[in-house]
């Protein structure tokens, strides 16, 4: 009979330790729900974008770079309308001269031959010009792609993130469409560049 009481002793202590596992394992279960919630959204988070031609238009080095680049394709285009005036009063002089009787056909045909091999050169020239200025142009689009490219390796290293998407803001940005604006470094990326580029011109 006194056994009884120890037996008794035994069920209940192993039905506490029964209940004890059916209110732990869910628990932990849940935990681990949680802890697979939290870092997934964490891996979802872990996204960041910019806008490219936001930070082009912010970035100073661009904005140099672009008025630089404008005043000397002002020059050139100022020089090719002048030598394109040039050649089109000697064109009309020599008409006007014809006109009037002022010169020989003979002396019309040899000045007007002079003329178009002008007409020939300015065109090669013109040619010649167009060609610097979209080489120039492409090479300030290189060079600033691959600043910021660069900058936003270097800036990742810092922040870790999973994934740094580039779009626009055109009528439809791709790749991104639709995010949360506090993915969006576009502003960090601008703050961070022209912080770099000023460093650089001291």
């Amino acid at each position: 009979m006194k056994k009884t009481p120890l037996i008794l002793s035994i069920c209940a202590l192993i039905l506490a330790c029964a209940a004890l596992v059916l209110t732990v394992v869910p628990f932990n279960k849940a935990s681990e729900a949680e802890a697979a919630a939290e870092e997934a959204e964490a891996a979802a988070t872990n996204i960041a974008y910019f806008v490219v031609d936001e930070v082009v238009a912010g970035y100073q080095m661009a904005i140099d770079l672009n008025a630089s680049f404008e005043k000397k394709a002002k020059g050139v285009n100022d020089d090719l309308e002048r030598r394109n005036k040039k050649l089109e009063n000697e064109q009309k002089d020599l008409a006007d001269k014809l006109n009037k009787g002022l010169v020989t056909r003979s002396t019309a045909e040899v000045q007007y031959g002079k003329l178009q091999e002008k007409a020939a050169s300015f065109q090669q020239y013109l040619q010649q010009k167009n060609n610097e200025l979209a080489e120039e142009q492409n090479v300030i689009l290189n060079n600033i792609a691959n600043a910021i490219g660069e900058y936003v390796k270097k800036y990742n290293e810092e922040k870790g993130y999973t994934v740094i998407f580039s779009t626009t803001s055109g009528l439809l940005s791709q790749p991104v469409v639709v995010a949360d604006s506090s993915l969006n470094i576009t502003a960090e990326i601008i703050e961070g560049l022209n912080s770099e580029y000023q460093a650089s011109k001291k």
